[in-house]
């Protein structure tokens, strides 16, 4: 029953079709995403490719995780990102992103991205960011990609250094029928070059930070 519950789900998401696939290399990749998870019992997000395929999933989703973890894996359940909120005490709340999963034990690896909740009540600032995106590895004080928009109205872009878009959150659509899917499912698109993977990890945390 769940499996003919997802076909029949994406079936219905997908009336209108784009060219790409997942990993598409030269062109842009488009998922639909649903806040649900293919599990009864668990709380998640379940992802799809422009042809109905599953590709990525997350059974472990709290808005309040005891753990302050979520994990986001492939079709198979395989772990690709682990998802770790800072427990320090912080001015901006701030998240980190693990390749793999992450062990719970007292030794961690070292995370690949930092994202930080922007501080909205500073003067001077673009009132349009909501985070900002750190390379652990490098200088911590410039931002490799920069979000904006809104999270809570499904409207946001990922902007790297050079202010190129990297990837979209949008709301999705029935174009033929004029149908909207509400919050529960909307469409992300991602730019050649940029791993759709971590760009679900930041919707991820996007909806950590605004749901």
């Amino acid at each position: 029953m769940k499996m003919f519950f997802f076909k029949s789900m994406s079936r219905s998401v997908h009336e209108e079709h784009h060219p790409s696939e997942i990993m598409t290399d030269g062109e842009c990749t488009s998922l639909t995403v649903w806040k649900k998870s293919l599990l009864v019992s668990c709380n998640g997000f379940t992802v799809i490719d422009s042809n109905g395929n599953l590709v990525y999933r997350v059974d472990n989703y709290m808005r309040h995780n005891p753990h302050h973890e979520i994990i986001l894996m492939d079709s198979s359940g395989k772990s690709l990102l682990t998802i770790r909120r800072r427990k320090k005490l912080r001015l901006a709340d701030g998240w980190l992103v693990f390749e793999g999963e992450d062990s719970a034990g007292p030794k961690l690896s070292k995370p690949k991205f930092c994202v930080r909740k922007h501080i909205k009540m500073l003067r001077g600032h673009n009132p349009n960011v909501l985070a900002y995106v750190y390379r652990e590895a490098t200088d911590k004080r410039h931002a490799a990609f920069v979000i904006e928009g809104s999270y809570t109205h499904r409207s946001c872009k990922v902007r790297d250094g050079s202010r190129r878009v990297v990837a979209e959150i949008k709301r999705k659509e029935d174009s033929k029928q004029g149908i909207s899917f509400g919050l529960e499912v909307f469409s992300l698109r991602v730019q050649p070059g940029f791993d759709p993977g971590f760009a679900m990890a930041l919707v991820l945390i996007l909806d950590q930070m605004f749901s």
